[in-house]
């Protein structure tokens, strides 16, 4: 993606890439487990392992790491974050 949004080092396969293209919720339920970037309206980062996305783009995530100006700020067990708060997922 060069269209000035983050890159992912996820590098899929060709059925998965053409998927991924067309279906967001599917390449989101195929990184289900893998380490995460997921950035908020707000500026803040967090990183951790990716458990689920629903419809409405809330997310759970696992040993989550809390970034603010790209420095560590806090560490989480879990953590929700509500969808509308959501900037982008990007895998790690």
């Amino acid at each position: 993606m060069s269209n000035g949004t983050a890159e992912s080092t996820f590098s899929p396969g060709p059925e998965t890439s053409e998927l991924s293209r067309n279906n967001p919720s599917a390449f989101l339920a195929q990184i289900a487990g893998a380490k995460v970037a997921v950035k908020l309206n707000s500026g803040v980062e967090y990183r951790g392992d990716l458990q689920c996305v629903d419809g409405y783009m809330n997310i759970a995530l696992e040993s989550t790491e809390e970034y603010v100006d790209g420095v560590l700020k806090n560490q989480y067990g879990d953590v929700f974050v509500r969808g509308n708060n959501v900037l982008y997922i990007s895998s790690i």
